[in-house]
């Protein structure tokens, strides 16, 4: 799951680079969903089969016991759920980003991957 997630978040950069903007929110959203699922199964040998990452991320936080990324989540509470937003409309709405939201989503997915390999060391 977690050479997946580092796929999805390099399939990111590269819409990036072409200009796919609403490509680059679901697959920074597909990377972070399946490294929190990668992060329980290291913990519990399971996880759960949700597409909430802010749910995720909250089963982290607790199973980790991590304020780090507790504190994560609370600055980028907004933009995760707009993660969410987008996985849902990748599949039923068409939507379309902009180079602006991409670049910021962008950024947050890799803080996020910085602080999931800090806890894998836990």
């Amino acid at each position: 799951m977690k050479r997946r997630a580092l796929s999805f978040f390099k399939n990111a950069k590269s819409d990036y680079e072409h200009g796919d903007y609403d490509l680059v929110l679901f697959h920074v959203e597909q990377s972070i969903q399946l490294y929190l699922k990668y992060l329980l199964y290291r913990k519990m040998g399971d996880y759960p089969k949700v597409h909430s990452i802010v749910r995720l991320f909250k089963d982290v936080a607790r199973i980790y016991d991590s304020k780090e990324l507790n504190d994560f989540l609370n600055r980028n509470l907004e933009a995760m759920y707009l993660l969410e937003e987008a996985y849902i409309s990748s599949r039923y709405l068409p939507r379309e980003y902009d180079k602006e939201i991409a670049t910021r989503i962008l950024k947050v997915g890799e803080e996020a991957i910085e602080v999931f390999k800090c806890l894998e060391s836990l």
